[in-house]
């Protein structure tokens, strides 16, 4: 029948050596001669408890019904009746005496007089508790008496329990015995235990131990009346001292009075079925009772109950009692999004009521078992709401988390065809990237990030450079040398977008420290200072202020240098504009106007919405100045078809980052060729970017001097100069006036008058001798014409 043991139990009965269970402290109260421990398991040190009832004789009535409840509660299995783990019977000899103890190991449950204690709940939040345990429990009544025909005999409030999340659960089993009311040549007691039951909890039939009334009866008829008693005992706040108490019904509802009086009915056959309790709509019918019963049959309801659900259950759960949110909805809450029948906003309910939790708990119930686990799931809703809410949890996981089981299922959102889901994935490494390792941010984000800086969408090109300045920081001095000074010149500085622009020149001021003055001198400055007439005003502004900052640096180093001082070649403190840069960066990232619809993840939706939002990524929260011509151009097209010299950047690491997206695949062009790898053929407007980034950053335009005098070519001085000059193409404009060459007459033109006198090949030294000295003195030779010659002819028909 069960299972014996034999033992040795040292103090009081807690160093039994056989149960695979530690015992551990005792409530204060239980139900009949049982103690109630609290324990551990020995495995895995998980919460049980632990019922013990001793007796000093082997065939005591108290332990033939401790066996009886044993046997009961390890063969009835109900979501409301108390779960069985174990159970073992030890005899201890001392002596000529010896003692039985029976031991039984359940999940881990607390006496209900003291939960209800413990809460303290009042009023409305009372009531409302009060009606979902009611319904627990009736149900698992409901269940003995009307499926498996069993008769529980001692209903009432010690023999209930709650568990952790706050469910009542029925045990105290040691009564329980099958209803034989067909049995009418039974003469005996139907109840073997009735005695272990208090009078004040009997019925009158039960005191009187008519057992043949007792058959005629319902099976129902004396559990019904427990459930008066538990009612009873609820509402008034204290247990039941005599029958007679039961008529004081003042503490009780008024929805729920008609049924307790039906419960507590004379005669057995007019009392209230335990299953038609439950259908008491006016008292059951709440917030919290409705909550529950939904999440419960979450798998019957349809995506629109689901979403409707979910959507209001972030202001429902303010009104219901805060413990029972933390300890019975949110684990139901984190359960159904583990399993999948959950929608994407039930997401944001979980993170409202993990917030009410202590940083710890919500690490080790929500992020640990839920979060983590959620990145991996295929739908995009959920992925969505996970990037849009990673500021609320991601400083709960840790750095091996995020590296190995976050990042991997985030970074497939780099390469989404979604323009709102790469934009989204790109702002949640403001938070991620911290936590990753140097081998991951290297080899695998700096990739991504080199192809987002050539992306279509204006907002992500402008935000991938804001996400460079901000985790900068994190990245190894080798690292930053080779990607930053080329991301931020050759490609943010460059960019058709100001606010690009604008954020290519605040990020390099924000990484100041970084770089040496060689690099300042030569492949910074000469970048920004063009930038001081850019078309756009914001652009402008921010040049002027990153040259002053680079100059003070270069300052201040030559000065500690004079000084003798032993100053490092790094750049010292950035001026107060720029001293900010994660205030920037956030309001950068913060999209102005109407939210994005989440719903809308499609690129061709998408896309206009993230450029018309990107136009305000600059370093204020006021409103970018609208965006200019997105190819600048010289007034001469000669000049402007020309191309753009080399980089003298080109061959450092920020190109081959991103070359190695794609294993295996080798390129002989420059680290800075800024065609997508993998697309030979890009969409148009990807390709006006890029062409736009290959040319020199824009210069105004001065009108052509007009000159009678031809052209003379440049191509050989072009080259040179571009051989001479590798910044050539975003050198300074030429100076307004240049000296002229010694050997023109002074009755040629000035070279002011002629924009291309400064490149122009200098005048020959011999005169040309005419073609034809006989057409007239300093005529020119006639250019021959094409086409048939007309002929004179004398004919008078002509």
């Amino acid at each position: 029948m069960f299972k014996f043991l034999k033992g040795v139990v040292g103090g009081s009965g807690t160093g039994l050596k056989d149960l695979p269970y530690n015992i551990g402290d005792p409530y204060p109260s239980a139900w009949g001669s049982w103690n109630h421990f609290r324990g551990t398991s020995k495995d895995d040190g998980s919460p049980v408890s632990i019922f013990s009832l001793s007796g000093n004789d082997a065939q005591d009535g108290h332990l033939a019904a401790g066996r009886n409840g044993v046997k009961r509660l390890r063969t009835v299995r109900h979501p409301n009746i108390l779960s069985f783990l174990h159970s073992t019977e030890v005899e201890i000899h001392d002596g000529s005496t010896s003692k039985v103890t029976i031991y039984i190991v359940t999940e881990p449950v607390m006496p209900l007089s003291d939960k209800i204690k413990e809460l303290g709940l009042k009023s409305t939040q009372r009531d409302e508790y009060f009606a979902l345990g009611l319904h627990q429990i009736t149900k698992a009544v409901s269940f003995l008496n009307n499926d498996c025909k069993l008769v529980h005999g001692n209903v009432c409030l010690a023999s209930v329990v709650v568990t952790p999340t706050l469910d009542w659960k029925l045990h105290a089993f040691d009564v329980l015995s099958e209803f034989d009311g067909s049995n009418e040549s039974a003469s005996g007691p139907m109840l073997p235990f009735e005695w272990l039951v208090g009078t004040q909890y009997k019925p009158m039939e039960m005191v009187k131990s008519d057992w043949v009334a007792i058959r005629k009866s319902p099976p129902w008829a004396i559990d019904s009346w427990g459930l008066g008693c538990l009612i009873y005992e609820l509402f008034s706040g204290s247990k039941l001292g005599k029958t007679e108490e039961l008529r004081n019904t003042v503490g009780i509802p008024k929805s729920l009075l008609p049924d307790y009086q039906r419960l507590l009915s004379s005669m057995p056959s007019r009392r209230l079925n335990t299953s038609k309790l439950l259908e008491n709509g006016e008292y059951f019918q709440n917030k919290l009772v409705d909550t529950i019963h939904f999440m419960d049959i979450l798998n019957l309801k349809d995506s629109v109950e689901k979403d409707t659900f979910f959507r209001k259950l972030p202001n429902v759960a303010e009104q219901l009692p805060r413990e029972i949110v933390l300890k019975k909805i949110l684990p139901l809450l984190a359960s159904s999004l583990e399993f999948g029948s959950a929608v994407a906003p039930a997401l944001t309910a979980l993170l409202k009521m993990g917030s009410w939790l202590s940083a710890e708990d919500f690490k080790v119930k929500v992020v640990l078992p839920t979060i983590v686990k959620l990145f991996a799931s295929n739908d995009r809703a959920i992925r969505v709401s996970l990037l849009q809410h990673v500021d609320q949890f991601g400083e709960s996981m840790s750095g091996q988390i995020v590296d190995e089981q976050v990042y991997p299922h985030v970074a497939t959102g780099f390469a989404d065809t979604s323009a709102f889901l790469r934009e989204l994935t790109l702002k949640s490494m403001l938070v991620l990237a911290p936590k990753l390792s140097q081998r991951t941010l290297s080899g695998s984000l700096l990739k991504y990030l080199s192809k987002l800086q050539v992306d279509e969408e204006p907002a992500i090109r402008t935000n991938t450079t804001i996400l460079l300045g901000n985790i900068a920081t994190y990245l190894n001095e080798g690292t930053r040398k080779r990607v930053l000074i080329n991301a931020f010149t050759v490609r943010a500085l460059r960019d058709t977008f100001p606010p690009a622009r604008g954020a290519g020149i605040v990020a390099l001021c924000a990484t100041s420290t970084t770089y040496d003055d060689t690099e300042i001198a030569t492949r910074i400055l000469p970048n920004i200072v063009v930038l001081t007439i850019d078309q756009d005003s914001e652009v402008r502004s921010k040049a002027f202020q990153a040259v002053e900052q680079f100059l003070q640096i270069l300052k201040q180093n030559y000065e500690k240098t004079n000084a003798g001082e032993a100053g490092a070649t790094g750049g010292a403190s950035a001026i107060p504009e720029t001293a900010g840069l994660i205030g920037w960066a956030m309001s950068s990232l913060t999209l102005k106007g109407k939210p994005l619809d989440q719903a809308s993840l499609a690129s061709s939706s998408s896309a206009p919405s993230l450029a018309s939002a990107a136009s305000n990524a600059t370093t204020t929260a006021t409103e970018a100045p609208s965006v200019k011509a997105s190819h600048h151009t010289r007034a001469n097209s000669d000049f402007t078809d020309q191309p753009a010299p080399p980089s003298p950047t080109s061959t450092d690491g920020w190109g081959d980052i991103e070359n190695d997206i794609n294993e295996g695949h080798e390129s002989d062009k420059d680290g800075w060729d800024l065609d997508p790898i993998d697309e030979p053929k890009p969409a148009p407007a990807l390709s006006n970017i890029q062409a736009a980034q290959k040319r020199p950053v824009s210069q105004p335009s001065r009108p052509p001097a007009t000159s009678s005098r031809p052209k003379v070519s440049t191509a050989k001085a072009t080259a040179k100069l571009e051989d001479d000059d590798l910044w050539g193409s975003i050198a300074a404009p030429p100076p307004a006036t240049t000296s002229r060459p010694l050997n023109l007459k002074k009755s040629v033109q000035s070279d002011d008058e002629d924009p291309w006198a400064a490149i122009a090949a200098p005048p020959p030294t011999t005169r040309a001798k005419p073609l034809s000295s006989g057409r007239g003195r300093g005529a020119k030779p006639a250019a021959p014409k094409l086409g048939a010659q007309r002929i004179n002819r004398t004919s008078s028909g002509m």
